[in-house]
Parts: C-alpha cells; sequence; structure tokens
C-alpha cells in the first residue's frame, strides 16, 4: 500500500489560520480556483494549501458553503484582508453594546493570534490601549520572548479607571508569561514641554528601550480617533491643543502617532512632548496588530490602514462593516 499524500490534518493553530483556511476554501469550491493558482494569489505552498482544505473539511468549515466557526465572523475577516491587503484579519462576531464585554471578546481574539505569530526569541512591543490590555490579561501561554514598552504612560485618571494597568504594567505582565526580559521605563506618556520631554529621552532606560522598539518582530496597539471619548491622549490634550491638531488634519492616533485621514503620519508640536515611538520606529517593526473597537471610530482606522502602518486587524462586525461600507479616499463623494 502506499504511503498517503498529505500527513494527517491537525486542527487549526488560531483565528488566523482559521480565516486563512475558509479563505482557501471559498477560492477553491466556490471560486473554482486550482490549489495552484491559490497558492501562487496567496503566496503560499501548496502543500499548505492542500493540507488547509483537508483540516477544512475535517473541522466542519467546508459543507455545501462556508461555514462560521464560533464566534469569528469569516466572511468579513477575509473581505477585510483582501480590501485592505492584510497579513491576517480576524474579525468577531460580537454585539457592540457593552464596551468591556467587545474588549474582553477582542482580546481573547487577539491573545489567540498573537500565539499563533510569535516564535521563540522574538520581541513584542506594547502600547498601552485598553484594548491591548485586556488581550495581555488573557494570554496564557507563549514562547520564550522578549517585551518593549512603546508608550509612556498615561495618568489613571484619563484612562478611565484608577485600577486600569499602565503601559509598565501591561509589558511586565506579558513579559512574565513569556518568561523573557522586559524593557521598559517609568516616563510620562505626555509631558509639559519639548525641553522636559528631550531630557527624557536622554535617560538609560528610555534609550535602550526605544533602540530595541524598531526591531519587534509583533507590536500591539489600539486606534484612537481624535474627537472627545475617543482618544485617552485626546483627553491628555489641553482644549487649545485639541482643537489646534484637528485644524492640522488629524484624525486618528494610534501609539501616539497622529494620522490625517489619508493615512499621512503628521508632525506637530504635539509631538515633541510625547515619549513614544515615532511613525519610522512603528514602520520599521515586522507585524503590526491593530486592536480597534466601535463603529463611530472607523474614519479613524481606515486611516491606520490607509497608513500602511497596520499589518494585522482583529475587530468586530459592526465596525468591519463600517470599514467595508465606508471605505472610499478621503474627500470624494
Amino acid at each position: 500500500m502506499s504511503a498517503p499524500d498529505l500527513p494527517p490534518p491537525t486542527a487549526f493553530k488560531g483565528p488566523a489560520e482559521l480565516v486563512l483556511a475558509a479563505e482557501i476554501a471559498r477560492l477553491y469550491y466556490l471560486d473554482g480556483m486550482t490549489k495552484v493558482e491559490i497558492a501562487d494569489q496567496l503566496r503560499l505552498s501548496r502543500f499548505r494549501v492542500a493540507r488547509l482544505l483537508q483540516v477544512a473539511r475535517q473541522e466542519g468549515v467546508v459543507r455545501i458553503e462556508i461555514q462560521q466557526s464560533g464566534t469569528i465572523d469569516l466572511d468579513r475577516s477575509i473581505r477585510l484582508r483582501e480590501r485592505f491587503g492584510l497579513e491576517h484579519v480576524v474579525v468577531v462576531d460580537c454585539p457592540e453594546g457593552d464596551p468591556q464585554s467587545l474588549r474582553s471578546a477582542l482580546g481573547r481574539a487577539a491573545a489567540d493570534l498573537l500565539g499563533e505569530v510569535v516564535g521563540a526569541g522574538d520581541l513584542i512591543g506594547l502600547a498601552w490601549a485598553r484594548c491591548v490590555q485586556s488581550m495581555v490579561r488573557q494570554v496564557r501561554r507563549l514562547p520564550q520572548a522578549s517585551v518593549v514598552q512603546l508608550t509612556g504612560v498615561l495618568p489613571q485618571d484619563l484612562t478611565g479607571q484608577l485600577d486600569e494597568d499602565t503601559a509598565v504594567d501591561i509589558v511586565r505582565d506579558l513579559a512574565r508569561v513569556t518568561k523573557g526580559p522586559a524593557y521598559l521605563y517609568f516616563a510620562p506618556f505626555l509631558v509639559p514641554d519639548a525641553a522636559t520631554a528631550l531630557a527624557l529621552r536622554r535617560q538609560p532606560e528610555i534609550v535602550r528601550a526605544f533602540g530595541k522598539a524598531s526591531s519587534a518582530d509583533v507590536a500591539v496597539v489600539g486606534i484612537g480617533r481624535w474627537a472627545p471619548g475617543l482618544s485617552t491622549l485626546y483627553q491628555a490634550a489641553t482644549p487649545p491643543e485639541r482643537t489646534a491638531l484637528a485644524q492640522a488634519g488629524v484624525c486618528a492616533e494610534m501609539a501616539g502617532i497622529c494620522l490625517a485621514a489619508d493615512g499621512e503620519p503628521l508632525h506637530t508640536p504635539f509631538n515633541e512632548r510625547m515619549i513614544s515611538v515615532d511613525a519610522a520606529q512603528f514602520r520599521a517593526m515586522s507585524q503590526r496588530i491593530a486592536i480597534p473597537y466601535g463603529s463611530d471610530k472607523h474614519a479613524a482606522v481606515l486611516a491606520a490602514l490607509r497608513s500602511g502602518l497596520v499589518t494585522m486587524l482583529v475587530t468586530h462586525s459592526s465596525l468591519a462593516e463600517a470599514l467595508l461600507t465606508h471605505d472610499q479616499p478621503p474627500g470624494s463623494s
């Protein structure tokens, strides 16, 4: 008896592989593409395409049609990935009503995705955001890896609750899971003036962290819209600064990086007061995961996607639908 062509299939590694398998199954069964054509289009090996088709059948993803699995919205995950040319997209099918429950669901999905993409010896960069905090709290196991802080610490009265973790806390907590070194610093995200920020950036622990940050293998951030209640950095700014940055065209902020609606990073005097990585450092990181939530942030998330700074996205169905519906060039009718 001859040996089988493929090894016995195994379950999916996580949500990103599930979405990829569903996309391959759709191309194969619904669009009539061959495995070779799919491999070429998705830049995968033919062996991996065949394996994922086999696992998709075993796990029940493929029946008469492409099926949903658990809380993952496969259709919108695939459409967003294709629309914006992202490496991975995981859209969670959960209601938007309760922000805490929504952050928990997204954090769980992001923790699973992180488990798929982080390898032994990697460097993980974390910027403070409530969704990133939720992810860190739900990570249970990762390969041994280092963790670096990407943004300074915001006052806890601006983050919503006095008992929330700081940027230092989430880096330290994830490093405990990965059992690797933590590169962190005790400095504010926003300081009163540029001279103070310049002096702080010369501190050895900040020099070390920022020196490491550009070589991060995976970074995880949230996305804020430059509007009341939709960005902690907006809340930290003075009223004149909020107005000035809005007039300068700031639509979104991500790890302290201000973005115009077309995705262009904007340099403003506000940047001189921040202790955080800049756009060039962030772009140098190999993979950048964003975890946005709230449909009212769709314009900001579109700006982040247009910037090219995001390579992986974890979000929820209503925001995903808003992104797909409103994806038009800025200024178009």
